[in-house]
């Protein structure tokens, strides 16, 4: 099924999101490779990076849970859960 997530940072936690980048971008590229992940993106305010969206495929709730389990961006208290949403999608055919 597919999904949109919005993602918005803890407050304060734009050096943290800085410092564990690189372990998620390697993580969604692999995702992207797999087709787990869509498409990606920043939320961007004032020209600072304040959150995350992504449209992902996940066969089922466990997956998409395991995926949050392992993300560098909730490991690390970059994404605020409590203003996390996870929205059913059905994006059109990129044919």
């Amino acid at each position: 099924m597919q999904y949109l997530v919005i993602a918005y940072d803890n407050d304060g936690a734009l050096e943290k999101r800085l410092e564990v980048r690189d372990a998620h971008v390697a993580g969604a590229k692999k995702m992207i490779a797999e087709g787990k992940i869509i498409n990606a993106g920043a939320l961007i305010e004032e020209d600072q990076m304040v959150g995350s969206t992504l449209f992902v495929d996940f066969e089922s709730d466990d997956e998409i849970n395991e995926w949050l389990e392992n993300e560098p961006y909730v490991q690390n208290g970059v994404w605020n859960m409590d203003e996390f949403q996870i929205v059913p999608v059905k994006l059109l055919p990129k044919d």
